[in-house]
C-alpha cells in the first residue's frame, strides 16, 4: 500500500493474474501467500442484481480441497442483516441446500463441495471465502 514499515499488509487491490469477473460479479480483492509471503488464502468478492443472468453456476463445480475452508455470503438489508437477499444453491457431498439467510459455511478438507449456483439475487450479496492454505488450490 505505501512504504511505510507495515503498509503492505493493508490490500486494496486484485491480485494482478485474477480475473475480476463479469456483469454479474465483482471479485475485490485476493490475499495469498504471492501477494503477502506467509498469508493463507482469503478472497472477496461482490454478487450483484442483474436478474436476467440468473440462475446461473459460478466457476466452482464439484471439487475438494485437502485444506478446511470457510465460505460466507451475506445480504445486504440494513432492516434485516439476516437476510441474503437471494437465493444460493450450494451443495456438501450429496446434499442439496439453498441458502436464503446470511451464513458462514466450515468445510472441512476432503469434502465435496459445490456447484454453487446463484439462483436469484435482489440486493448485492457479500461472498466471502477463507482457506487453512498459502494457496487456493483444488
Amino acid at each position: 500500500m505505501d512504504d511505510s514499515k507495515y503498509g503492505k499488509y493493508i490490500i486494496t487491490e486484485l491480485k494482478p493474474d485474477i480475473s475480476p469477473g463479469g456483469e454479474d460479479h465483482l471479485k475485490l480483492i485476493y490475499l495469498d501467500n504471492e501477494v503477502i509471503e506467509g498469508a493463507f488464502y482469503v478472497e472477496c468478492v461482490w454478487i450483484w442484481p442483474r436478474l436476467k443472468l440468473y440462475p446461473t453456476q459460478s466457476g466452482a463445480k464439484a471439487h475438494t480441497h485437502d485444506f478446511d475452508e470457510v465460505i460466507t455470503f451475506f445480504g445486504t438489508n440494513p432492516e434485516d442483516p439476516h437476510d441474503l437477499c437471494g437465493e444460493i444453491e450450494l451443495w456438501l457431498e450429496d446434499e442439496k441446500h439453498i441458502l436464503n439467510k446470511s451464513c458462514l459455511v466450515f468445510i472441512p478438507k476432503g469434502m465435496k463441495h459445490c456447484p454453487l449456483i446463484i439462483r436469484r439475487v435482489d440486493r448485492p450479496i457479500f461472498h466471502f471465502a477463507t482457506g487453512s492454505s498459502r494457496t487456493y488450490k483444488r
